[in-house]
């Protein structure tokens, strides 16, 4: 255990650093801007353009109904 503190002082300073970060994102309203940013993407991606873009730029499309429609 020769060198335990080196490794003690690199963890306090570590977690000092990580407590620091998460204190500014919170204060900023970091969290509340990406939860509002991440709800409208998934609003964006479930809509039914959406859907139909994804369903035209599917190039397998008539391979799966082909695979499907077999007896």
């Amino acid at each position: 255990m020769k060198f335990l503190d080196w490794y003690l002082k690199i963890g306090v300073a570590s977690a000092l650093v990580g407590a620091s970060m998460e204190f500014f994102m919170v204060k900023t309203g970091f969290y509340d801007k990406v939860t509002v940013l991440e709800s409208e993407k998934r609003a964006l991606e479930n809509s039914p353009d959406a859907q139909a873009i994804r369903e035209a730029l599917n190039p397998w499309r008539h391979v799966d109904t082909k695979e499907t429609n077999k007896p």
